[in-house]
């Protein structure tokens, strides 16, 4: 089954590419375990590819190297950044991949392809005023702001992502203990420490929660919406950029912002940037590293601040 129920818009004419679609759908999400919004990206620039064949009269499998080429330069012309060019390239390679593991080429038409140099963007992060400032404007008197008190503690405190968070259940709690289990992408888990005050927060809702009637299936979800139902992605961003907006925050915000903030501010404060690897769910080190980029940053804003011949 495809991802999100998008079969029907994926297919094509050809039955064979149908199928090779299914397949590799399959193989992303069984044997590469990869995030269901990957899987989504992927499937969705592989589908642009195969109206690109078909409008040439062209068959997929006997695709060149040059033929991919004019496709990305396609994209290229219609504004497309580096880093969703980067993408593109990256599925495309993993589906030729595929087929030639399954047989069905004999070359791979992607292997010459090289992806865009993407420039460092350092990610948006909050100082811990501008967090208090956010925090502040929830009425914490109502259900609603409660509970969203709560989201933006956790989301802060232990650095999840957004995903993270709207699947975090019941059994996934260990307070007493000071941690919780986060079920990350590719359905890897890991331990993640809770602080006192997002505990506290959480328990605040409780009381809130157990009044509204919650629908089957989403007994076990932490944070629920008034319908009963497990919060959606959409809902907390909504409230955040909400909130943002009421602290005066100039900045563009979503969740993932505090999950930037929380591994920036520990490793400002000396953490170890292998222990911040662990908590964030990162597989490679190398994605970690952008934090110390925003910490040089940091000191040299506070040179250029602090220091006597910087002063005028």
């Amino acid at each position: 089954m495809l991802i999100r129920g998008k079969e029907e818009k994926r297919k094509s004419g050809n039955g064979m590419i149908t199928k090779y679609v299914k397949e590799f759908n399959r193989h992303l999400l069984l044997e590469k375990g990869l995030s269901p919004n990957t899987i989504d990206a992927y499937l969705t620039d592989l589908q642009k590819l195969i109206d690109f064949t078909e409008n040439r009269g062209m068959d997929l499998t006997a695709i060149e190297t040059a033929h991919l080429e004019e496709f990305l330069a396609g994209l290229h012309d219609q504004g497309l950044s580096a880093r969703s060019m980067a993408r593109v390239i990256s599925g495309i390679k993993s589906f030729f991949r595929f087929m030639m593991e399954q047989g069905e080429t004999k070359e791979d038409p992607s292997s010459m392809l090289d992806a865009p140099k993407i420039g460092l963007k350092l990610p948006i992060v909050l100082s811990i005023e501008e967090i208090d400032a956010i925090l502040s404007v929830i009425d914490v008197s109502t259900a609603e702001g409660t509970r969203n008190y709560a989201i933006i503690e956790v989301l802060y405190s232990c650095g999840l992502r957004v995903s993270e968070l709207t699947r975090l259940r019941f059994t996934e709690l260990y307070f007493d203990e000071g941690f919780i289990r986060v079920e990350g992408k590719g359905s890897k888990q890991r331990l993640v420490p809770i602080s006192d005050v997002a505990i506290q927060k959480i328990r605040n809702w409780l009381p809130y929660r157990n009044e509204i009637n919650i629908r089957k299936g989403h007994e076990e979800f932490v944070f629920v919406s008034s319908r009963g139902t497990a919060i959606s992605r959409i809902t907390v961003f909504h409230y955040v950029k909400l909130y943002a907006q009421a602290a005066g925050i100039q900045k563009e915000i979503s969740p993932h912002v505090f999950r930037h903030s929380f591994a920036t501010h520990l490793l400002e404060r000396g953490a170890n940037i292998r222990v911040i690897q662990e908590m964030l769910g990162h597989e490679k080190i190398t994605t970690t590293e952008i934090y110390t980029h925003i910490d040089r940053h940091f000191l040299r804003q506070e040179i250029i601040e602090h220091h006597p011949r910087n002063k005028k």
